[in-house]
């Protein structure tokens, strides 16, 4: 039964942290934009990948 009072504020504490890392990115514009993430990823990149260099110890 001790742990109850353990327990209860943990539990706020918990709580309050989560509170307030939601407040913080809210108040960061963490949320401003949830659409164009999405379709970014749709668009075609203009830039070819770079080649990658040659292993150690092989001529070319």
């Amino acid at each position: 039964m001790s742990i109850v009072l353990v327990l209860i504020p943990l539990g706020i504490l918990l709580v309050a942290a989560a509170a307030w890392a939601f407040l913080w990115a809210v108040n960061h514009d963490q949320f401003d934009d949830l659409e164009s993430p999405a379709y970014r990823i749709l668009f075609d990149d203009d830039e070819p990948p770079p080649s990658d260099p040659p292993a150690p110890g092989e001529d070319s």
